[in-house]
């Protein structure tokens, strides 16, 4: 198979651009047809689809999205990108949610075989995913799955490779920049120092803050640029948090304010909630992880221009919501009208997008 374009020409076409949607596919049906597509993704006015990526894990049926998504496109109705989810499996990385691709070889299969449509035999999502580029653009929007970094989408645009041959050549580049530095070993020392409570959840003792446990993931990636267009560039954090297991000492940067280009951008990953309401249920949609635009109307563009915006309403926490009893959610599927500037949720108002602002 010939190496895609990994950063690609986006649609000239008028655009519904829509966030992650994590094996929800009724309400991604329910979307579309809001957006007013029909079930083979024509529209009347002629507009397109786009998906940020992360089509899978989490929710339902992965397959029937991804299957939609993958006729979409072959009918020319529809661009998408690949999210971290997808790159997960690319690497067969099994993390939580994806039992439904791995089957009875996931540690989180018994619990998730419940509520998640499995993998039918023979498919092809593996090649279907290394077909996807890793960002789109065209002269007035740039779109990626988490950060647009003008150095990696450089090196992205004249790489002769998939997206996983890449990945996996700066790996291993990293890798060894961390044995010949030192950082690996002390890294390991630091681990072994500390052992059992770097995985002991509060109210346990928060451990100090281990700087080359820190520099090491952040090393790991920031120079590898699949990673950082997929899952955002991340830096050593003040103090340690716990998220997903495991305190960590590395966490996500708000890239958008460092981010000066006129051209703005689109993005997905980062989870945010459309009720601008106080606290998020953590235990929903977040693993832990803080909501980056906590401090943000869910219909504002950030950063330092204010050309920044996040369209991943996290209904990636769908499932666990039905699982808890609830029938009024926080988390959304939603899509950018573009370049109308319209926020379109499923089962929501449109409203019309508006400059940022950060609360006092």
């Amino acid at each position: 198979m010939a190496s895609p374009t990994l950063v690609a020409k986006l649609f000239e076409d008028p655009l519904d651009i829509v966030g992650d949607v994590h094996g929800e596919l009724g309400v991604l049906r329910d979307l579309m047809d809001r957006l007013g597509y029909d079930g083979d993704g024509n529209h009347p006015a002629g507009r397109r689809l786009v998906f940020l990526g992360d089509l899978c894990d989490r929710g339902p049926d992965s397959p029937g999205v991804i299957e939609l998504v993958r006729s979409l496109i072959e009918r020319g109705r529809a661009q998408c990108i690949l999210g971290n989810h997808e790159l997960n499996i690319l690497r067969h990385d099994k993390k939580d949610g994806n039992a439904w691709y791995f089957g009875e070889g996931h540690p989180s299969f018994e619990k998730e075989r419940a509520h998640s449509e499995p993998a039918p035999a023979g498919h092809t999502y593996h090649s279907f995913f290394l077909s996807l580029p890793l960002a789109l653009e065209r002269a007035d929007l740039r779109l990626v799955h988490a950060a647009w970094d003008a150095s990696a989408a450089s090196a992205l645009r004249t790489a002769g490779a998939t997206s996983l041959e890449l990945f996996q050549h700066h790996e291993h580049a990293t890798h060894k920049h961390l044995e010949h530095s030192g950082i690996a070993a002390k890294a390991k020392a630091e681990k072994e120092l500390y052992g059992p409570a770097l995985s002991a959840p509060p109210p346990s003792t928060r451990p100090p803050l281990l700087p080359n446990i820190g520099k090491q993931d952040e090393l790991k990636q920031t120079m590898n640029p699949v990673r950082v267009l997929t899952s955002g560039p991340e830096r050593v954090t003040d103090q340690p948090f716990f998220a997903s297991g495991k305190w960590r000492m590395c966490d996500r940067v708000k890239w958008w304010n460092e981010y000066t280009d006129d051209v703005p951008v689109i993005v997905g990953h980062y989870w945010r909630l459309a009720d601008h309401d106080g606290e998020p249920d953590e235990e929903s949609v977040s693993s832990g992880k803080p909501n980056l635009f906590a401090d943000h109307p869910p219909h504002a563009w950030v950063g330092a221009r204010q050309n920044v915006f996040c369209v991943d309403f996290s209904i990636g926490g769908r499932h666990r919501e039905l699982a808890r009893g609830r029938t009024q959610f926080k988390t959304r599927l939603a899509a950018v009208r573009w370049p109308e500037r319209q926020l379109v949720f499923a089962d929501g108002p449109t409203l019309a997008m508006v400059p940022g602002f950060t609360a006092d």
